[in-house]
């Protein structure tokens, strides 16, 4: 298993400002970190693999997809294009960053509404859109974890139980899931076992409390949530996935109005020793 801290706490475009805050994440104990990746090039992101090899620190990337003009679901085939091409950027740009995976709600854009339910049109559509992506992400080594969203920022899945069977039905080695611990929170009767039911799928795990803010201070079931995750052979990442109030865009976005936290200090440090604790204890 492997610890990790998502930087969209403090940043969408990690760089070398950030560098002597990475390296107190590794003093803490983290594995690596969560890259977002939401502009610049895929020779910019070479170099920040480069300096996150020299403070040793692994990584991942995660990202959305941010406008109707790169929709998955569009009926209209030139949008849906352009979000297969937005993808293989996205994967290009994971790949140069020396990492393996890229998670997030890469199967609609974020925040927007149809006022119904998906379609089996839009299914369609997705599976289109994600199967070309997926052929991409395979040749480069790459793996999309989509990720479930609660219901007010997607409709498209917003349950693993839904994830798992779009997942499924697209069928391709490189189109996988992801469980967050907040959005679980908010949509499953039982958390756990929507985990446990459909981990077969699950590639990444988001570690999240239920307000978005340090692991432990909640009340998401944690000693629960940690066996279930470590009895089912998942030795992957768990990363931590907070927010604040530091990128006006983004606090917008995931509704944060309040801190919810004294510190990111505060998140970090007690985070992993949620992590670290929970699971050895599990």
């Amino acid at each position: 298993m492997k610890i990790g801290f998502c930087m969209l706490l403090w940043t969408t475009s990690m760089n070398e400002e950030h560098k002597e805050l990475l390296q107190d994440l590794k003093a803490t104990g983290y594995d690596g970190v969560e890259v977002p990746i939401f502009d610049g090039t895929p020779g910019d992101y070479a170099e920040k693999g480069k300096m996150l090899d020299e403070l040793g620190l692994d990584r991942t990337a995660i990202s959305i997809i941010p406008t109707l003009d790169q929709n998955p679901l569009s009926e209209d085939a030139s949008v849906r294009q352009a979000s297969v091409d937005y993808l293989k950027w996205l994967v290009d740009c994971t790949a140069a960053l020396g990492a393996t995976g890229i998670g997030g709600p890469l199967h609609q854009t974020l925040g927007e509404f149809s006022g119904s339910a998906t379609t089996d049109a839009e299914f369609d559509r997705a599976r289109e859109v994600h199967t070309k992506a997926g052929d991409y992400a395979r040749d480069s080594g790459v793996t999309l974890a989509l990720e479930a969203v609660n219901r007010f920022e997607s409709y498209f899945v917003t349950t693993m139980q839904e994830l798992n069977d779009y997942v499924e039905s697209v069928n391709h080695p490189s189109i996988k899931a992801m469980y967050d611990t907040f959005h679980a929170n908010i949509e499953e009767s039982d958390p756990i076992s929507a985990y446990t039911d459909h981990h077969k799928n699950v590639v990444h795990v988001h570690i999240s409390e239920n307000d978005r803010g340090v692991p432990g201070r909640g009340h998401v079931p944690w000693n629960e949530t940690f066996k279930a995750i470590k009895q089912s052979g998942y030795d992957d990442w768990l990363t931590i996935e907070a927010f604040g109030r530091g990128l006006p865009d983004l606090a917008a976005a995931t509704r944060v109005w309040r801190d919810f936290a004294e510190s990111p200090e505060a998140v970090y440090r007690e985070g992993y020793k949620t992590i670290r604790n929970g699971w050895d204890q599990a």
